[in-house]
């Protein structure tokens, strides 16, 4: 009975906790314009509190052990044995160049298994601290779920180094430990994306070249080969009852994780709208993510029409579908300051009719959100990178955080605050008071937000350059004064980010304080008469769509 109580948390989290989170995008060095490896994730939950992970390199003495603990609820799932060594890990990409990203998809809840030691979130860790490459990484995750058991339900992980980028799918095997998966690499030059979705359906079976099982391990850094997948991924299926056709027509979602409404609606149109910016043709896929037909899915990855910048990767992070139908800032729920965002629950009902918002890239919800850059032609305490943001995308700064720090700055460190604890200079609650504003006057204050974060965001871009070659020369002397100098670097980007914030915060109170808006120059300075008063400010009021709407609502009540 001990046991059953200690699991039935575990349990209702899984079954009654999920929800459409998390947007992941994976771009190929030959898709970008300065050749590097992208990988971007948003974490968005409503627990989830932004912070900037860090976790040392160390040498264990045998015997040692590290305790996996549940990412939904931090509880303790059990224990398993530490290497030898670990590397560091500063956020989701470690001293190698590592990067991991993930999305639930859920799939068949049959399959969760309650006793398995390792979830999602310890997955990603382990494996980050004991990677040295993307595909050392897809045969850790599937080692030690094979040995300790799987504790999670569908997920989709988003894997890079400085030379490569892959997908994998996951899920568990129900009462059977271990789990069933498959690990696709995203071709040079190509781009890809998943949302809560699984996206992989056929793939290319055991060929011994370009696609091998978990039984040929030894094939694993073979540069053909593409595809890696569990050796009874099809034969499982089959014992289940979700598939029983031929091996070549065998579809990973169709038979884990089958496509429905809110699959296409909700989560790969996420996807899509990233897609639709930088590759031709994507309308030929409006029907299957507007829900309307479920028949023709989105290809995996795709060829962009252009290279994509990091620029370009925080703009995806950004989307609410503007420049489409769907652009949430011009439907009634934007309400009458045009607001892209709509609060939870995302689905609801009235009048005994069931409706839903649209799910977009950027959700109020959002804890933390990265850019991981990985760039081969540079060593690598210094070509990798992680773009760090807390709070929602859309008013979030990236911060560049070298993989080698050795300490992160006190604004983004573990344990300054928490999700019930306030503290003033976190970088978490300094975003989140400021985003309140921007909800509650969205139109007016969008351009004073993104002027600021456009000035910080292209200016760590053109430091970073000259950065990178400070810390090679430093590098050819000593690797311990490069470090040093990116440790330094990193800190003070980001104590000044949330110093900016902190002054945009303050400027925006006094500018729109009341739904007045003070006049001001062209350099954003407040304007006074000569005797020293503030001028009248100005007074917009609302727009006509929203007067037509009160006057529809209530006639003539208002009419004088």
């Amino acid at each position: 009975m001990k046991a059953i109580r200690t699991l039935l948390p575990i349990l209702l989290l899984f079954l009654f906790g999920k929800s459409q989170a998390c947007t992941n995008f994976l771009i190929t060095k030959g898709a970008t314009v300065d050749g590097s490896n992208f990988i971007s994730y948003c974490a968005d939950s409503h627990i989830r509190y932004g912070e900037l992970y860090y976790t040392p390199a160390a040498d264990w003495p045998a015997g040692s052990m590290r305790v996996c603990y549940d990412r939904g609820t931090n509880a303790p799932r059990g224990s398993v044995p530490q290497p030898p060594h670990t590397y560091q890990v500063v956020g989701y990409i470690n001293e190698n160049q590592v990067a991991l990203g993930e999305t639930t998809f859920g799939g068949r809840e049959e399959l969760i298994d309650p006793t398995g030691i390792v979830d999602y979130g310890s997955l990603m860790f382990i494996a980050l601290e004991r990677s040295t490459s993307a595909r050392e990484a897809i045969k850790i995750m599937a080692d030690l779920v094979e040995e300790y058991g799987y504790g999670s339900d569908g997920e989709s992980f988003s894997i890079s180094d400085a030379n490569e980028v892959w997908y994998m799918e996951m899920i568990g095997m129900g009462v059977e430990k271990g789990a069933v998966w498959v690990a696709i690499r995203i071709p040079d030059g190509y781009v890809s994306g998943h949302a809560n979705a699984a996206r992989i359906t056929t793939f290319p079976l055991r060929n011994g070249k370009t696609s091998i099982t978990d039984k040929d391990w030894k094939k694993l850094y073979n540069p053909q080969v593409e595809v890696i997948y569990k050796h009874d991924v099809i034969d499982f299926a089959r014992r289940k009852g979700y598939f029983d056709g031929k091996d070549k027509d065998f579809d990973f979602s169709a038979a884990y994780a089958p496509v429905d409404f809110s699959a296409a609606r909700i989560c790969d149109l996420r996807v899509w709208t990233m897609f639709n910016k930088v590759c031709d043709g994507m309308d030929e896929y409006w029907d299957y993510v507007t829900g309307k037909d479920l028949s023709h899915r989105m290809p995996l990855y795709v060829k962009p029409n252009h290279k994509i910048s990091l620029s370009d990767m925080m703009a995806f992070q950004r989307d609410h579908f503007q420049g489409t139908e769907l652009d949430k800032t011009l439907d009634p729920g934007a309400g009458p300051f045009g607001s892209p965002f709509r609060f939870n629950p995302l689905y609801w009902s009235y009048d005994g009719k069931n409706y839903f918002n649209e799910r977009s890239i950027e959700v109020v919800q959002t804890g933390f959100s990265f850019i991981a850059q990985s760039r081969s032609w540079l060593p690598n305490p210094i070509g990798g990178i992680i773009w760090f943001g807390v709070d929602d995308t859309n008013s979030t700064v990236y911060t560049p955080f070298y993989c080698s720090i050795t300490e992160v700055p006190i604004e983004y460190r573990v344990g300054n605050g928490d999700m019930l604890t306030y503290s003033d200079n976190a970088a978490f609650w300094v975003f989140n008071r400021l985003a309140h504003f921007k909800y509650l006057y969205y139109n007016r204050v969008i351009g004073d937000i993104q002027k600021v974060q456009n000035e910080l965001e292209n200016g760590y871009q053109e430091q970073v350059k000259s950065t990178d070659n400070k810390a090679l020369s430093l590098f050819a002397q000593d690797p311990k004064q490069a470090i040093a100098y990116l440790t330094e670097f990193s800190s003070q980007a980001g104590h000044n980010t949330v110093a900016r914030w902190k002054e945009l915060s303050n400027y925006l109170l006094v500018k729109y304080l009341d739904s007045n808006v003070k006049q001001v120059d062209e350099n954003g300075n407040f304007l006074r008469n000569p005797y020293g008063y503030p001028l009248k400010p100005k007074q917009p009021g609302y727009p006509d769509s929203w007067k037509k709407q009160v006057i529809e609502g209530t006639g003539d009540r208002f009419e004088r």
